[in-house]
């Protein structure tokens, strides 16, 4: 469960600044959330790994 609060941590540092773009269009702000966009892609492929990785070792240990 430790991966699914990083996940919600990291959405909720983002929110100020969807709010701040999508509300108030604030192009800054825009800029930001693209580049949290690209932070969450990253860390959604690094857990996708991980559970793979995870699949795998079980499937290979029963």
């Amino acid at each position: 469960m430790n991966r699914y609060k990083e996940l919600q941590d990291m959405l909720a540092s983002f929110e100020k600044d969807f709010e701040k773009f999508y509300d108030k269009q604030n192009k800054s702000a825009g800029t930001r959330v693209r580049k949290a966009m690209n932070e969450l892609k990253r860390k959604a492929q690094e857990i996708r790994k991980e559970v793979q990785e995870m699949k795998t070792t079980e499937t290979a240990a029963a």
